[in-house]
């Protein structure tokens, strides 16, 4: 599957007299797709052994063109005027980091990458579900993006969430739950609102909520997510070996820079999963009754809802953490659920957080992180910022540089620190 997808069926439309168009597509299609790297695997300038390939999870979810015809008309059924939507739909985009993704996967020699074809205009699936509404800041937004969020009917914002935002998760999981390394490629605009140039690099592993408040934000994730946690989402010798490989190749590189992982995104999200996937393990290993118990297994299925959309979920959490009324006939389960979440909370304290403290800096500990690559150097653009066509050899060269490092990663960085820790 190429990275770029045909232009059948595609609409394309150009903004007055400029030279550049934004083409979207329309059509019936898969919400996600995986893109097979079409080469061999073995011929890659940084090709990973085979055992490690699987390791490594890549995906892109802001390079989407899909903008399915049940959301270009309104409630009523009436059309959309393109012009309420379109200019959003060329800024949100990340243009040209399906190329990146697709290089990077070449040079390694892995199997593919997850792309989600749904344009970010109408869904960011970086975001937790809800409604973004007009100015938001960024960080701020939920999954139904502005304007569609003003456009569309319930109805269809509720279809948006069950038909595109749950399958992309249901394909998404598994390959999260084998990656060692999830790296998610975005690009970014190429200057700052105040004018200053932006660096062609930045590479994210930190979310907003820790950064301005030191902790996890209390009205998301659960409380038995350790705040310390939340300092990083990506082992920092992967973090640092990516900058110093740019920076060596003259590609000035920033961390968390010029901003950080929204609180809903996937790399935060992935990495509050898979801890409560370890501490299940863990948990239950030592108290093996407990796998059948029904109190136990909602208050599991409460932890590991880290994508917020289960409702019976959000009512447990309200019962454990906002002292909410529940109907008399639901009570006894509500009481066996806080039973064994007080259980499982004794658990995770015993020994002063010993379980969480060695997670921390586990080697076994699965990385996620978002690699921002600017949006002109492997694109072009014109005067209004339309793009006009791809830089494919300016995106194959970031690619080259980034497998270099990663490859220097697993085959030594990450290994020599295993070598030390196990003397």
């Amino acid at each position: 599957m190429s990275p770029i997808p045909s232009q059948s069926n595609t609409r394309m439309t150009a903004p007055d007299d400029e030279i550049g168009a934004a083409s979207y597509r329309s059509d019936r299609r898969a919400s996600v797709s995986y893109v097979e790297n079409a080469h061999d695997p073995d011929a890659g300038s940084a090709a990973l052994p085979k055992e490690l390939r699987d390791a490594i999870v890549l995906d892109v979810i802001h390079d989407g063109d899909l903008i399915p015809e049940e959301f270009l008309v309104d409630a009523s059924g009436a059309p959309i005027d393109e012009s309420k939507f379109l200019s959003h739909y060329v800024a949100e985009r990340d243009w040209g980091a399906s190329l990146v993704a697709d290089a990077l996967a070449r040079h390694l020699g892995l199997p593919g990458f997850y792309r989600v074809e749904l344009a970010r205009v109408v869904m960011d699936f970086g975001r937790f579900p809800g409604i973004t509404p007009k100015d938001c800041d960024h960080l701020g937004r939920r999954a139904i993006n502005y304007p569609f969020s003003d456009l569309l009917g319930y109805d269809q914002k509720r279809r948006i969430l069950e038909s595109y935002y749950d399958p992309i998760s249901a394909s998404l999981e598994p390959a999260v739950a084998r990656a060692q390394v999830k790296i998610a490629i975005h690009t970014y605009d190429s200057h700052n609102r105040s004018g200053t140039l932006r660096p062609p690099l930045s590479v994210l592993t930190r979310c907003v909520g820790y950064q301005n408040n030191g902790e996890m934000p209390l009205d998301v994730f659960d409380p038995l997510f350790p705040d310390l946690l939340g300092e990083f989402t990506s082992d920092r010798i992967l973090r640092d070996r990516i900058s110093l490989t740019l920076e060596r190749a003259g590609i000035s590189t920033a961390h968390n820079y010029p901003y950080l992982l929204p609180d809903g995104s996937v790399e935060v999200r992935s990495q509050v999963w898979n801890f409560f996937r370890l501490l299940r393990k863990t948990y239950e290993a030592t108290f093996p009754e407990t796998r059948k118990d029904a109190g136990h297994q909602r208050v599991w299925r409460m932890l590991l809802d880290t994508n917020l959309r289960s409702s019976d979920s959000e009512a447990l959490r309200s019962y454990l953490h906002a002292f909410r009324r529940v109907i008399p006939q639901r009570e006894p389960a509500f009481v066996a659920a806080r039973q064994a979440y007080e259980r499982i909370a004794a658990f995770l304290a015993r020994d002063e957080s010993r379980f969480a403290r060695e997670y921390r800096y586990s080697p076994s500990r699965p990385s996620a992180l978002g690699v921002e690559v600017r949006k002109d150097l492997i694109y072009r653009f014109d005067r209004r910022g339309y793009p006009t066509r791809p830089d494919p050899e300016g995106a194959d060269q970031i690619a080259r540089i980034l497998a270099r490092a990663i490859h220097t990663y697993f085959m030594h960085d990450r290994a020599e620190r295993r070598a030390v820790q196990l003397r």
